[in-house]
Protein backbone atom coordinates (compact mmCIF):
# COMPACT_ATOMS: atom_id res chain seq x y z
CA UNK A 1 0.00 0.00 0.00
CA UNK A 2 3.08 1.94 0.94
CA UNK A 3 4.32 1.63 -2.41
CA UNK A 4 1.34 2.25 -4.39
CA UNK A 5 1.04 5.83 -2.53
CA UNK A 6 4.99 6.48 -3.03
CA UNK A 7 4.49 5.71 -6.92
CA UNK A 8 1.14 7.95 -7.13
CA UNK A 9 3.26 10.87 -5.79
CA UNK A 10 6.44 10.26 -7.92
CA UNK A 11 3.88 10.47 -11.38
CA UNK A 12 2.38 13.60 -9.85
CA UNK A 13 6.26 14.53 -8.85
CA UNK A 14 7.44 13.77 -12.35
CA UNK A 15 4.65 15.48 -14.55
CA UNK A 16 4.96 18.84 -12.36
CA UNK A 17 8.83 18.92 -13.18
CA UNK A 18 7.96 18.02 -16.74
CA UNK A 19 5.68 20.68 -16.58
CA UNK A 20 8.04 23.54 -15.44
CA UNK A 21 10.00 25.22 -18.30
CA UNK A 22 13.22 25.18 -16.73
CA UNK A 23 15.13 27.02 -19.55
CA UNK A 24 12.75 29.86 -19.12
CA UNK A 25 12.43 29.69 -15.27
CA UNK A 26 16.18 29.94 -15.28
CA UNK A 27 16.21 32.82 -17.93
CA UNK A 28 13.57 34.88 -16.06
CA UNK A 29 15.50 34.41 -13.03
CA UNK A 30 19.13 35.76 -14.94
CA UNK A 31 17.11 38.35 -15.99
CA UNK A 32 15.82 40.15 -13.02
CA UNK A 33 18.95 39.24 -11.32
CA UNK A 34 20.53 41.03 -13.71
CA UNK A 35 18.29 44.01 -13.42
CA UNK A 36 18.81 44.00 -9.61
CA UNK A 37 22.41 43.89 -9.79
CA UNK A 38 22.46 46.93 -12.74
CA UNK A 39 20.10 49.03 -10.18
CA UNK A 40 22.80 48.45 -7.40
CA UNK A 41 25.47 49.51 -9.17
CA UNK A 42 23.23 52.28 -10.49
CA UNK A 43 22.46 52.88 -6.64
CA UNK A 44 26.25 53.03 -5.77
CA UNK A 45 27.48 54.98 -8.43
CA UNK A 46 25.00 57.56 -7.88
CA UNK A 47 26.19 57.37 -4.15
CA UNK A 48 29.68 57.95 -4.99
CA UNK A 49 28.39 60.93 -7.85
CA UNK A 50 26.15 62.40 -5.03
CA UNK A 51 28.88 62.86 -2.54
CA UNK A 52 31.20 64.22 -4.78
CA UNK A 53 28.61 67.00 -6.26
CA UNK A 54 27.32 67.65 -2.71
CA UNK A 55 31.02 68.52 -1.16
CA UNK A 56 31.73 70.85 -4.31
CA UNK A 57 28.70 72.85 -3.70
CA UNK A 58 29.46 72.75 -0.14
CA UNK A 59 33.27 73.91 -0.64
CA UNK A 60 32.32 76.40 -2.88
CA UNK A 61 29.75 77.92 -0.32
CA UNK A 62 32.77 77.64 2.44
CA UNK A 63 34.56 79.91 0.15
CA UNK A 64 32.22 82.19 -0.74
CA UNK A 65 30.48 83.01 2.83
CA UNK A 66 33.97 82.20 4.88
CA UNK A 67 32.87 85.29 6.53
CA UNK A 68 28.93 85.45 7.14
CA UNK A 69 28.52 82.14 8.00
CA UNK A 70 30.07 79.64 10.40
CA UNK A 71 31.94 76.33 9.81
CA UNK A 72 29.25 74.65 12.08
CA UNK A 73 26.31 75.80 10.28
CA UNK A 74 28.59 74.39 7.44
CA UNK A 75 29.34 71.27 8.39
CA UNK A 76 25.76 70.25 9.52
CA UNK A 77 24.12 71.23 5.95
CA UNK A 78 26.26 68.93 4.48
CA UNK A 79 25.55 65.97 7.07
CA UNK A 80 21.84 66.91 6.84
CA UNK A 81 23.02 66.71 2.86
CA UNK A 82 24.41 63.29 2.39
CA UNK A 83 21.66 61.98 4.82
CA UNK A 84 18.98 63.00 2.33
CA UNK A 85 21.03 61.75 -0.71
CA UNK A 86 21.16 58.02 1.11
CA UNK A 87 17.37 58.39 1.95
CA UNK A 88 16.64 58.93 -1.45
CA UNK A 89 18.96 56.45 -2.75
CA UNK A 90 17.64 53.42 -0.83
CA UNK A 91 14.26 54.35 -1.52
CA UNK A 92 14.99 54.20 -5.39
CA UNK A 93 17.04 50.78 -4.80
CA UNK A 94 13.84 49.35 -2.94
CA UNK A 95 11.30 50.50 -5.12
CA UNK A 96 13.11 49.15 -7.68
CA UNK A 97 14.06 46.18 -6.43
CA UNK A 98 10.33 45.65 -5.87
CA UNK A 99 8.97 46.20 -9.06
CA UNK A 100 11.46 44.03 -10.33
CA UNK A 101 10.10 41.12 -8.51
CA UNK A 102 6.67 41.86 -9.44
CA UNK A 103 5.83 43.96 -6.10
CA UNK A 104 2.67 46.23 -7.08
CA UNK A 105 4.76 49.30 -5.30
CA UNK A 106 2.69 51.67 -7.53
CA UNK A 107 -0.35 50.44 -6.98
CA UNK A 108 -0.13 50.28 -3.33
CA UNK A 109 0.90 53.73 -2.90
CA UNK A 110 -1.12 55.22 -4.95
CA UNK A 111 -4.08 53.39 -3.21
CA UNK A 112 -3.21 54.13 0.56
CA UNK A 113 -1.05 57.04 0.09
CA UNK A 114 1.97 57.42 1.31
CA UNK A 115 1.99 58.25 4.35
CA UNK A 116 -1.14 56.21 5.43
CA UNK A 117 1.37 52.37 3.95
CA UNK A 118 4.03 54.58 6.28
CA UNK A 119 1.69 54.14 9.22
CA UNK A 120 0.18 50.92 8.30
CA UNK A 121 3.85 49.45 8.47
CA UNK A 122 4.30 51.30 11.76
CA UNK A 123 6.12 53.93 10.67
CA UNK A 124 4.61 56.42 12.81
CA UNK A 125 7.92 57.15 14.63
CA UNK A 126 10.04 57.11 11.08
CA UNK A 127 7.70 60.54 10.40
CA UNK A 128 7.83 61.81 13.43
CA UNK A 129 11.69 61.94 13.68
CA UNK A 130 11.36 63.68 10.41
CA UNK A 131 9.07 66.35 11.45
CA UNK A 132 11.14 67.08 14.59
CA UNK A 133 14.38 66.92 12.55
CA UNK A 134 13.21 69.44 10.55
CA UNK A 135 12.15 71.81 13.06
CA UNK A 136 15.59 71.29 14.75
CA UNK A 137 17.17 72.53 11.82
CA UNK A 138 14.62 75.04 10.68
CA UNK A 139 15.52 76.88 14.23
CA UNK A 140 19.24 76.10 14.50
CA UNK A 141 18.89 74.22 17.67
CA UNK A 142 22.01 72.33 17.42
CA UNK A 143 25.09 72.35 14.86
CA UNK A 144 27.80 69.80 14.23
CA UNK A 145 30.59 70.91 16.69
CA UNK A 146 28.79 72.09 19.37
CA UNK A 147 28.60 71.13 22.70
CA UNK A 148 25.43 70.62 24.08
CA UNK A 149 23.41 67.95 26.43
CA UNK A 150 19.65 66.63 25.09
CA UNK A 151 17.99 65.16 27.87
CA UNK A 152 20.25 63.28 30.13
CA UNK A 153 23.01 62.50 27.45
CA UNK A 154 25.95 65.58 27.50
CA UNK A 155 28.62 65.85 24.61
CA UNK A 156 30.01 67.29 20.88
CA UNK A 157 27.55 66.93 18.32
CA UNK A 158 28.88 65.00 15.47
CA UNK A 159 25.63 64.69 12.89
CA UNK A 160 22.36 66.00 12.89
CA UNK A 161 20.55 63.95 10.39
CA UNK A 162 16.49 63.77 9.46
CA UNK A 163 15.89 60.97 11.71
CA UNK A 164 18.81 60.43 14.32
CA UNK A 165 21.36 63.47 15.98
CA UNK A 166 24.47 61.82 16.94
CA UNK A 167 26.47 63.25 19.63
CA UNK A 168 30.11 61.84 21.01
CA UNK A 169 30.16 61.99 24.76
CA UNK A 170 33.50 63.29 26.98
CA UNK A 171 34.50 59.25 27.22
CA UNK A 172 34.25 58.30 23.79
CA UNK A 173 30.77 56.81 23.40
CA UNK A 174 28.31 57.23 20.18
CA UNK A 175 25.05 58.23 21.22
CA UNK A 176 22.31 57.81 18.43
CA UNK A 177 19.13 60.13 19.63
CA UNK A 178 16.11 59.95 17.20
CA UNK A 179 14.53 62.99 16.77
CA UNK A 180 11.41 62.45 17.98
CA UNK A 181 12.94 61.80 21.88
CA UNK A 182 14.72 65.25 22.05
CA UNK A 183 12.54 67.21 24.33
CA UNK A 184 15.13 69.32 25.56
CA UNK A 185 18.60 70.80 24.59
CA UNK A 186 20.85 72.68 26.34
CA UNK A 187 23.48 74.18 24.14
CA UNK A 188 26.60 74.97 25.89
CA UNK A 189 28.42 76.35 22.57
CA UNK A 190 26.33 79.39 21.49
CA UNK A 191 27.48 81.74 24.48
CA UNK A 192 30.29 82.57 26.92
CA UNK A 193 30.38 80.24 30.14
CA UNK A 194 30.81 80.58 33.49
CA UNK A 195 32.51 78.13 35.40
CA UNK A 196 31.96 78.26 39.60
CA UNK A 197 35.11 76.99 41.20
CA UNK A 198 33.79 75.75 44.44
CA UNK A 199 36.71 74.51 47.10
CA UNK A 200 35.70 73.05 49.85
CA UNK A 201 36.39 74.04 52.97
CA UNK A 202 36.04 73.62 57.02
CA UNK A 203 34.02 76.01 59.25
CA UNK A 204 37.64 76.60 61.07
CA UNK A 205 39.60 78.03 57.56
CA UNK A 206 41.04 80.83 57.77
CA UNK A 207 38.34 83.11 55.09
CA UNK A 208 41.16 86.36 54.85
CA UNK A 209 43.90 83.73 53.92
CA UNK A 210 42.21 81.47 51.51
CA UNK A 211 41.01 84.86 49.90
CA UNK A 212 44.68 86.09 49.98
CA UNK A 213 46.25 82.90 47.98
CA UNK A 214 43.41 82.35 45.16
CA UNK A 215 43.50 86.27 44.28
CA UNK A 216 47.85 85.67 44.38
CA UNK A 217 46.86 82.86 41.83
CA UNK A 218 44.49 84.78 40.07
CA UNK A 219 47.13 87.74 39.24
CA UNK A 220 49.76 85.08 38.49
CA UNK A 221 47.78 82.72 36.28
CA UNK A 222 44.78 84.53 34.65
CA UNK A 223 47.28 86.70 32.19
CA UNK A 224 48.65 83.46 30.75
CA UNK A 225 45.03 81.89 30.16
CA UNK A 226 43.45 84.22 26.73
CA UNK A 227 40.08 81.55 27.25
CA UNK A 228 39.22 83.84 30.43
CA UNK A 229 36.84 86.81 29.67
CA UNK A 230 37.29 89.43 32.34
CA UNK A 231 38.23 89.44 35.71
CA UNK A 232 37.56 86.56 38.18
CA UNK A 233 34.91 86.94 41.06
CA UNK A 234 35.33 85.84 44.32
CA UNK A 235 31.32 85.07 45.61
CA UNK A 236 32.69 83.94 48.79
CA UNK A 237 31.79 81.47 50.83
CA UNK A 238 28.41 79.30 50.06
CA UNK A 239 26.59 76.85 52.12
CA UNK A 240 25.38 73.95 49.48
CA UNK A 241 22.36 72.30 50.06
CA UNK A 242 23.94 69.24 51.67
CA UNK A 243 25.28 71.76 54.76
CA UNK A 244 28.81 71.60 52.96
CA UNK A 245 30.91 74.53 53.19
CA UNK A 246 33.00 75.64 50.16
CA UNK A 247 34.29 78.97 49.27
CA UNK A 248 33.38 79.74 45.12
CA UNK A 249 34.63 81.66 42.58
CA UNK A 250 33.33 82.19 39.37
CA UNK A 251 35.29 82.46 35.88
CA UNK A 252 33.83 83.83 32.46
CA UNK A 253 35.67 81.49 29.65
CA UNK A 254 34.84 81.26 26.18
CA UNK A 255 32.69 78.15 25.30
CA UNK A 256 34.15 75.29 24.97
CA UNK A 257 37.00 76.21 27.47
CA UNK A 258 35.49 76.05 30.97
CA UNK A 259 36.35 72.55 31.56
CA UNK A 260 40.34 72.98 31.24
CA UNK A 261 39.98 76.30 32.81
CA UNK A 262 37.87 74.75 36.05
CA UNK A 263 40.71 72.09 36.58
CA UNK A 264 43.55 74.22 36.29
CA UNK A 265 42.20 77.06 38.92
CA UNK A 266 41.17 74.32 40.96
CA UNK A 267 44.58 72.70 41.01
CA UNK A 268 45.92 75.83 41.35
CA UNK A 269 43.97 76.70 44.62
CA UNK A 270 44.42 73.27 45.73
CA UNK A 271 48.09 73.31 45.74
CA UNK A 272 48.60 76.54 47.06
CA UNK A 273 46.53 76.43 49.76
CA UNK A 274 48.12 72.98 50.83
CA UNK A 275 51.33 74.74 50.96
CA UNK A 276 50.19 76.79 52.67
CA UNK A 277 49.23 74.50 55.59
CA UNK A 278 45.54 75.29 55.68
CA UNK A 279 43.79 72.12 55.94
CA UNK A 280 40.65 71.38 53.52
CA UNK A 281 38.26 68.50 53.50
CA UNK A 282 38.21 66.10 50.24
CA UNK A 283 36.06 66.14 47.62
CA UNK A 284 35.69 69.98 45.68
CA UNK A 285 32.78 70.42 43.54
CA UNK A 286 33.52 71.51 40.04
CA UNK A 287 29.95 72.97 38.33
CA UNK A 288 29.50 74.53 34.75
CA UNK A 289 26.60 76.69 33.74
CA UNK A 290 26.05 79.35 30.87
CA UNK A 291 26.35 82.79 31.26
Amino acid sequence: MQFIHFQFLNIHLQKLFDYIDWQKLLVTISVKIGIILFFTILMLLGRKIGKAVINHFVNRYREKYRDTVTEKRIRTFHTLSMNVLIYALWFFWIYSVLSTLGVPVGTLVASAGVFSLAIGLGAQGFVTDIVSGFFILLEKQLEVGEYVQINTIRGTITAVGLRTTQIVSDDGTLNFIPNRTITTVANMSRNNMTAMIQVAILPETPIDKVISIINHVNEREVPKTPEIIGTPKLIGTVTLPDGKLVFQVNMTTKNGAQYDVTHKFLARYLSELSQAGIQLPSSPTIIQKQS
